[in-house]
């Protein structure tokens, strides 16, 4: 049984900067298809792709919603992933929700139906 728990989030006005981070216990993941990586869902809207990297070569993907403004960032650990989160605009609050899977096919990795494991997620909220 795979857990992530997530940390950080808050309150930060615009223009400010937050960290998230998300530590995934319970199963060691090997091989070239390990993501860890963040998703976010605002009230009344779907769960929406944030920010994707692949474990072991480190390749990342962005939406182009926060494409540089966030950053996403793996710890000494394969199992822990970062996001810095800059320059936070009010469109950026919603619940933040790490997610994680062995086995994803790079062409799906923006896809939340790729990721079997999720976080409970950590509230975000932006002021104006």
């Amino acid at each position: 049984q795979v857990q992530l728990e997530e940390s950080g989030g808050g309150l930060a006005q615009a223009g400010g900067s937050l960290r998230l981070s998300c530590v995934a216990s319970g199963r060691a993941f090997s091989g070239s298809r390990f993501y860890m990586g963040w998703f976010r869902q605002a009230p009344g809207k779907e769960r929406e792709f944030v920010a994707v990297m692949e474990q072991s070569s480190r390749y990342t993907s962005y939406a182009d919603s926060v494409e540089g403004r966030f950053t996403i960032s793996r710890g000494n650990d394969r199992n822990t992933v970062n996001l810095q989160m800059n320059n936070l605009k009010p469109e950026d609050t919603a619940l933040y929700y790490c997610a994680a899977s062995g086995s994803v096919i790079r062409s799906m990795v923006r896809a939340a139906s790729a990721y079997g494991y999720w976080g409970q997620g950590t509230q975000v909220t932006v002021s104006s």
